[in-house]
């Protein structure tokens, strides 16, 4: 990072702080591509098929030959990589729209790179996104709950203990109802005590947030497996009764559900699918379209003017973690309800923190962390796509994918990312 003076105004002259971070990766991103894609690139073509046998309406596959494509995704790539370093030099960042076509073209050039290296040579693009949803879906509801804790201004670590803790108490209380909504009650319930939890340490004593959030972590993975192994795993006849949930069924939305990718993707869901969804619109427009989300704007932006103006800081902040909560630990009831019928220890296997990136990612928007859980999901289900086929890349790359992207959207490549002013900060009234 260098720090210069840009051409004189009329006035005074201007500083310009310059970041030349993302200039350089797409620098060294395109190199890759110019090696990788374009010189050594394969000589076949890559199919990638866009429809269903079973889809009502069928379109054509998509057939790219690989070493043209991977020619003119290089191109394109040095060519944004100049933009970025024009930008940079000019007003010292680099346009955020710059680096969604960088990523989405790389992403391109590296599919057809994989794909013509297969065996098989094609790929269902309907079978990439709907396995993706098995992922996306916790981490969207981990990443609402993230939404509403921090824009009140409380870091809620503790998504992965929630997301644990809700699919434990699904699993367990619809086992022994036999009803799942009776589980997914459950679940908001047991999101809602982790909450508690860290709302009392955090907010009540001042308690430093992210340590309450690990340890909360720490203690919910810890209680889960020994219950686990005490309750679960009781035989009763050769079965498991206390752990064999009934399964919620997907409801297709007719018309909606035949559209291309689209269809299957997104109105082939179950209720917590369908749920995902509303919440994600729900929220985005309770936070920046009516006065409670103004409040809790406030809140976490400049406490001590909302409490000027009779807004209840530490009430606010509460309610909204104990909210969140109930959001995660629904989420958690999609890995048992779902997902798998049946719970396992640890079985969230990290999609909490990866939640916390799409926060992040997403400029804590609930859209934002909606599209980049999108992204984070298909990159962890590339490997299950591929892992039939011999492919150029070892499979332990693609497995490590999500969280690779984990690091570059925390690390500030994506651009840069300003949390709420006063989230992690106890508020102390007077």
């Amino acid at each position: 990072m260098s720090t210069t003076l840009a051409p004189t105004a009329p006035a005074q002259d201007r500083l310009i702080v310059r970041n030349w971070k993302v200039p350089v990766v797409f620098g060294i991103l395109a190199a890759f591509a110019l090696v990788v894609f374009a010189v050594l690139g394969p000589g076949g073509t890559a199919t990638f098929r866009l429809s269903q046998d079973g889809d009502a309406w069928q379109l054509p596959n998509l057939v790219l030959p690989a070493r043209a494509t991977g020619i003119v995704v290089t191109v394109l790539c040095l060519a944004l990589a100049a933009l970025a370093y024009r930008q940079t030099q000019r007003t010292g960042r680099t346009e955020r729209w710059l680096g969604v076509s960088f990523a989405i073209l790389f992403v391109i050039g590296l599919m057809v790179w994989i794909i013509a290296g297969t065996n098989t040579q094609n790929i269902t693009l309907v079978g990439l996104f709907t396995g993706a949803m098995l992922i996306v879906t916790p981490i969207v509801f981990g990443s609402l709950s993230g939404v509403l804790c921090e824009r009140s201004g409380v870091v809620n670590i503790a998504i992965e203990g929630q997301l644990l803790a809700g699919a434990f108490t699904a699993s367990l209380v619809a086992s022994i109802t036999g009803n799942a909504l009776a589980g997914l009650v459950a679940a908001a319930v047991a999101g809602v005590a982790v909450s508690f939890l860290l709302a009392v340490f955090s907010i009540r004593y001042l308690v430093n947030q992210i340590i309450v959030g690990v340890v909360l972590n720490v203690l919910v993975a810890g209680l889960t497996g020994f219950l686990f192994e005490k309750i679960m795993k009781i035989k009763v006849e050769g079965a498991t009764i206390y752990n064999q949930p009934p399964h919620l069924p997907n409801l297709p939305i007719p018309v909606l559900s035949e559209i291309p990718i689209l269809g299957p993707t997104f109105f082939r869901q179950s209720i917590l699918g369908y749920l995902m969804l509303v919440l994600v619109a729900v929220i985005w427009f309770a936070l920046y379209r009516t006065r409670w989300g103004l409040r809790i704007r406030a809140v976490g932006e400049h406490p001590q003017a909302a409490d000027t103006m009779g807004v209840n800081v530490n009430r606010t902040r509460f309610r909204n973690v104990l909210a969140g909560g109930a959001i995660a630990g629904i989420g958690g009831a999609y890995f048992t309800l779902v997902a798998v019928s049946s719970f396992s220890k640890d079985m969230t296997g990290g999609l909490g923190f990866i939640a916390l990136a799409a926060l992040i990612f997403g400029r804590w928007n609930p859209v934002g962390a909606f599209l980049a859980a999108l992204l984070f999901g298909v990159a962890g289900n590339l490997q299950s796509v591929l892992s039939i086929a011999v492919t150029p890349v070892d499979g332990h790359f693609l497995a490590m994918l999500p969280y690779a992207l984990t690091i570059l959207a925390v690390s500030g490549l994506v651009g840069r990312a300003r949390p709420p002013a006063a989230s992690g900060v106890p508020y102390v009234k007077g």
